[in-house]
């Protein structure tokens, strides 16, 4: 019989302490001896924040999160007797696949004899770092906190995150500690772990996919997921003036009968304020709107802090303003927030799609035109004097490219050079190629699908799981707020997977179906807009106000002393590049910035 223990009476007090709080959950590391349990047979886990305990024979399994079980006995027990004993039966039912048949957003952890299973949801939101040798296998939820020895910094890590701004899965910062990627199991037993997918995005494009009948599935798919996530707590949302965050708030309306709560954040910088459009969704949907503009002294408190919260540097610049958002939200009793994340990727929303689409007409090209004639002619000296053939040269250099090695042509780093930017000892401990490398592998796993839709599948690692959304989340809990994603709905996923792919990018319009679907219930204005993005205006800032240019100086100081960037770039980023192009270059100070945050924070010896 399977029995699920009483978070406040039986779990161990560390863990029942821990669950009790209302505060936001802190992350103690394994020095401190907190939260430490030990599951079956020398499996060793660290359980911060929200995770259920169940126990049966010889079976334990801690789990995070709001799974829901595709089996409807297993969703009964989940609610009767909770997630960690519905998991315990799913595991018995399914052995190291039970995850497959498991949506929403989790991580479990069971340990059954001498075999341990760790598993995370589709997009890895609740996330799991283990460690694993022949003799045991560690885990936690953050990276730090995985029982051990003491954990060295790993120079591939610092190089992975100056080149994508964040830490992709499964590295982590830390040497022997690898993160559990979106959507895969781990199984250890006996010294041999694997780890596997359970599930990978299956891209079956109907042509006979009737039109109007797909808008109204959408947005009843739409309108449940986001009443579904509005359930518990004291609900707000997001709301930039973008199409995912205004129909989400204007969905949440419609489910509440009355306005919703919606928050906003500007910038007093020319080219980064698109607060017009979220007054216009709030006028149109009646919301009780709430708008902030950020001021660089907020930026002088919250960068600090968002660096340090992290497990590992996390460079998302966007990250400091949604803290001030969230924190705003939680000021006035807000407790949980819903966020539009995952419309672009889902429904082709990203203007490289559209630019991907032109440099793949070239790969239409026979052969022998383009080897034999084309090429050849375009490289001939003075062809690049002319603007046409200029142009025409660029296209055909970067088209013959092929992804996902053309993705990174922009790359910052790659356009500076490693040579001018690192420390030559830094780089002899790394491996250069080993972001391209990664990306390669990624790219692969989505072969046999159309080129859109493998750039939708690429970015559902490195852009959401990997990126966007761990921002949402980090910035979120250090606030005091969860918050959850309507529009990665595990049943509007799998309404993607089946569109045609002319229906996310007809010609060169972005998310055609996402717009017509919800032509009549956002605004025109809204729908028509041209994509902003939501960037910081650190740059500028940072040559301007005192504050931020001293937290900068000193900063980069700082990481001059660590053996990792040149000390030479640095005067050149900040005296001749950055003043140049402030915004361009700003996104460059800003993550050596947060590294060096990090580093202080949470290895403050590294390099020293």
């Amino acid at each position: 019989m399977i029995t699920t223990e009483s978070k406040e009476a039986r779990l161990p007090a560390t863990i029942a302490g821990m669950l009790s709080r209302s505060a936001p959950p802190q992350y103690p590391t394994p020095a401190e001896g907190l939260a430490i349990t030990e599951l079956g047979h020398g499996f060793l886990g660290h359980a911060a924040g929200a995770a259920a305990l169940s126990r049966d024979g010889e079976a334990a399994c801690l789990a995070w999160g709001t799974p829901r079980f595709d089996d409807a006995a297993l969703q009964q027990l989940a609610e009767q007797q909770g997630i960690a004993a519905a998991w315990l039966a799913a595991f018995r039912t399914h052995g190291a696949q039970a995850a497959a048949h498991v949506g929403g957003r989790f991580a479990v952890a069971l340990a059954d004899g001498q075999t341990l299973h760790l598993a995370v949801d589709r997009f890895g939101t609740y996330p799991l770092c283990y460690a694993a040798d022949t003799e045991r296998c560690a885990f936690a939820n953050r990276a730090e906190a995985v029982p051990g020895e003491r954990r060295e910094v790993d120079p591939q890590a610092i190089f992975d995150y100056l080149y994508f701004h964040v830490i992709p899965a499964p590295r982590t910062i830390f040497q022997g500690v690898q993160r559990l990627p979106a959507a895969h199991v781990l199984s250890w037993r006996g010294g041999v772990q694997e780890v596997v997918p359970y599930w990978t995005p299956r891209f079956a494009p109907d042509p006979h996919r009737d039109l109007e009948a797909s808008k109204a599935e959408f947005l009843d798919i739409v309108e449940r997921s986001v009443a579904r996530e509005a359930a518990h707590g004291t609900i707000g949302a997001f709301l930039s003036g973008g199409t995912d965050s205004s129909t989400v708030s204007g969905m949440l309306c419609k489910v509440f009968g009355k306005p919703a709560q919606t928050y906003s954040i500007g910038f007093d910088a020319s080219g980064y304020d698109e607060m017009e459009y979220a007054r216009l969704a709030s006028r149109h949907f009646g919301t009780e709107h709430h708008e902030y503009y950020v001021t660089p002294d907020d930026l002088l408190e919250a960068i600090p802090k968002v660096a340090a919260h992290y497990d590992q540097p996390f460079g998302n610049s966007s990250g400091a303003p949604a803290w001030v958002c969230v924190r705003r939200a939680h000021a006035d009793g807000i407790t949980h927030m819903l966020a539009g994340d995952g419309g672009d990727e889902l429904f082709g929303g990203n203007a490289r799609y559209a630019k991907q689409k032109v440099f793949g007409l070239y790969e239409r090209v026979p052969g022998l035109v383009r080897r034999g004639l084309l090429e050849p002619v375009l490289g001939l000296p003075g062809m690049g004097g002319m603007t046409l053939t200029r142009k025409a040269a660029s296209y055909v250099e970067q088209a013959k490219v092929p992804l996902p090695d053309r993705l990174d042509m922009y790359n910052l780093l790659l356009r500076l050079g490693f040579d001018t930017v690192f420390e030559p000892s830094f780089l002899s401990r790394v491996a250069t190629d080993a972001p391209l490398q990664a990306q390669r592998r990624t790219w692969e796993r989505s072969a046999g699908a159309s080129l859109l839709d493998r750039m939708l599948a690429f970015d559902w690692k490195y852009t959401l799981a990997d990126n966007d959304l761990p921002k949402v989340i980090g910035t979120a809990d250090l606030a005091g707020v969860s918050v959850s994603f309507p529009l990665l709905a595990d049943e509007l996923i799998a309404f993607s997977l089946t569109l045609p792919e002319e229906w996310k990018l007809r010609g060169q319009t972005l998310r055609w179906f996402f717009k017509e679907a919800l032509r009549g219930f956002l605004p025109d204005e809204i729908i028509s807009k041209k994509k902003h993005g939501f960037g910081l205006p650190f740059g500028v800032w940072a040559g301007r106000h005192d504050g931020l240019r001293e937290l900068t100086r000193d900063a980069l100081n700082g990481l001059k002393q660590r053996g990792i960037v040149q000390p030479a770039f640095i005067d050149d980023l900040v005296g001749r590049l950055l003043p140049s192009h402030p915004g361009y270059y700003g996104e460059m100070v800003w993550i050596l910035v947060v590294l060096e945050l990090w580093l202080r924070a949470h290895a403050p010896e590294y390099g020293l």
